[in-house]
């Protein structure tokens, strides 16, 4: 029996997991029986993890045990610090991935090893490496990643449309930015160019409408407690999303123990989105640029990413494109489903029509040289692109290079990614040393070839033109890739830490929420909370399951009630 190969969106605002059946791709629902499971992690004094809507409830309570939006940051050194343990934000990530997988497991009845990961199309060498290591870390094989638009592609059925298409896809998720430009002819779906911003997503929407908050209340946020700012950002959040169906939202506030209301109309939110909106028209120039299209020459505009349900986003689009989106799908579910058609492709699946999937390198692989820039005046640091932006993967390109002194024993390759025109501008992913014949400048010359696959590993070799003699090494990057010892170590120091049983979850879920709200009122409402939650707490006292689900019901529909006021 072949281990079954799941498809996951690991998202900035929300992760997803996916399965292929005879039937197509589907969703797993996560333990409360929701498709979506925010991107959000809760670690207690006690070791105790919480991930997605309670540990999302608990940030209105404990801030200070609580990270998220932390894919923003993956492949970074930054470090994040819960109950006062110390995490990376793929360290994160994975627990985000382990408690899907046992969600995963405990809806299919079997073990899951192996996943398909999307990841931005923008994302850098150093971003994908350490999303695969928060798989390693959550237990999961992680052989094949996929861009999410290219996903999101696959999941739209566009290999099943019989003409040759050119289409669009723009994701524009919790808190990444892609643009990527894909056509589809016979059997192969090709994408032609990417572009995006790792930071930039519905993140920064919420954040505006959190800033015109406070400036038409006359506060300023660093004189709110954490407590009181994620409040706010909870309420900008609600307020975000109820503006797509009306001219205006109120935003209410419980500060100091003291309701604020606030109006903000439609149009005051558009004027200050407006550089958000500036922000995103640049990536679309540029991928067109890179593809040598005009806006014209796009058959379809698809719509991926949950940002993209945002009325003042869609607004924009059709101004910009000049043509109404493909919406037909589920935004937030696109890239799920995509991965696991892609994990069944890789599974060679017979309910799955092949289709040959490229991709482009989303930024140019170069080296450090030495150029002469007037006669005999020579300048050091400089970049040599070798596999520029945009080229479809795999690929392999080679430049010649010629010693820069006269007896130069040696060549150091340093193996760069970027676009800057200055090696220290470059992303360093490693280096390669190789000994040369001394004799004079630019007598002796080396091949540097780099090869790259659509599974992102670099394979950089460097031949001696005179006497053939070469160097190989396969890129993993000097700070950005674990051994398999360490990971194995890291995981038995992660193993301490325990996501909160099923049975468990939702019982959870109901009372953090209550406590919230709690917080949140002010007079007989807070009283009508309080006697519901001295209920359940007692029911779950004596461990009586009947009572136990009967009190949770009560509670919930009070909170629906108090929600809704």
């Amino acid at each position: 029996m072949v281990d079954m190969i799941v498809g996951i969106d690991l998202g900035t605002t929300n992760s997803l997991i996916a399965y292929f059946t005879e039937e197509g791709a589907k969703i797993i629902p996560n333990r409360l029986g929701k498709m979506l499971t925010p991107s959000v992690v809760s670690v207690d004094g006690e070791g105790n993890v919480y991930v997605g809507e309670t540990a999302r409830e608990r940030m209105s309570l404990y801030p200070d045990t609580v990270a998220q939006t932390f894919k923003r940051s993956m492949g970074t050194e930054r470090q994040y610090v819960l109950s006062g343990k110390h995490f990376k934000p793929e360290e994160l990530s994975s627990l985000v991935l382990r408690a899907l997988k046992e969600d995963a497991e405990s809806y299919l009845g079997e073990e899951v090893t192996e996943a398909v990961i999307s990841v931005p199309a923008y994302f850098d060498d150093k971003r994908r490496k350490a999303t695969r290591r928060a798989g390693e870390l959550a237990g999961l094989k992680v052989e094949r990643m996929i861009s999410e638009p290219t996903a999101a592609a696959v999941a739209y059925g566009l290999y099943d449309k019989e003409q040759d298409t050119r289409f669009l896809v723009f994701d524009l998720g919790g808190g990444t930015f892609d643009v990527s430009i894909l056509e589809l002819y016979h059997n192969i779906l090709e994408v032609r160019a990417v572009a995006g911003d790792n930071y930039l997503g519905g993140e920064d929407f919420t954040e505006v409408m959190a800033k015109l908050f406070l400036q038409k209340a006359k506060l300023q946020l660093q004189n709110l407690s954490e407590k009181e700012q994620a409040r706010l950002f909870r309420e900008a959040e609600k307020a975000k999303c109820a503006i797509n169906d009306t001219d205006k939202v109120t935003i209410r506030f419980l500060y100091k123990e003291e309701i604020l209301e606030q109006m903000i109309t439609y149009k005051e939110y558009e004027e200050n989105c407006e550089e958000l909106l500036m922000k995103i028209r640049e990536p679309v120039k540029r991928s067109l640029a890179d593809a040598g299209l005009k806006l014209s020459d796009i058959d379809e505009v698809l719509l991926i990413g949950g940002a993209t349900r945002l009325s003042i986003v869609r607004d924009f689009l059709i101004r910009l494109f000049r043509k109404f989106p493909d919406t037909r799908m589920n935004p937030d579910e696109a890239v799920a489903l995509g991965a696991a058609i892609q994990a069944a492709m890789k599974e060679r699946r017979e309910e799955v029509k092949e289709v040959i999937l490229t991709d482009v390198c989303s930024f140019t692989l170069g080296t450090e040289v030495v150029v002469e820039y007037e006669e005999g005046r020579y300048e050091e640091g400089r970049f040599c692109p070798i596999i520029e932006r945009n080229t479809v993967i795999p690929a392999s390109h080679t430049e010649r290079l010629y010693t820069a002194r006269d007896n130069q024993a040696r060549v150091r390759v340093r193996v760069l990614q970027g676009e800057s025109r200055f090696a220290r501008n470059n992303l360093f992913l490693g280096e390669l040393e190789i000994e040369i014949p001394k004799g004079p400048r630019g007598q002796e010359s080396v091949d540097v070839t780099y090869t790259y696959d659509i599974n992102s590993l670099l394979e950089v070799e460097v031949t001696v033109v005179s006497t053939g003699e070469s160097r190989k090494m396969v890129i993993k990057g000097q700070d950005n890739q674990m051994t398999d010892e360490e990971i194995g170590k890291r995981m038995e120091e992660l193993a301490y830490l325990k996501i909160q049983p099923r049975d468990y979850e939702e019982n959870r879920l109901v009372l953090t929420r209550a406590e919230r709200m709690y917080e949140e009122s002010l007079g007989e409402r807070r009283k009508r909370l309080d006697r519901y939650i001295t209920a359940f707490e007692a029911a779950l006292k004596k461990g009586e399951h009947d009572e136990i689900r009967d009190t949770r019901e009560a509670l919930s529909e009070v909170l629906e009630d108090e929600e809704e006021i």
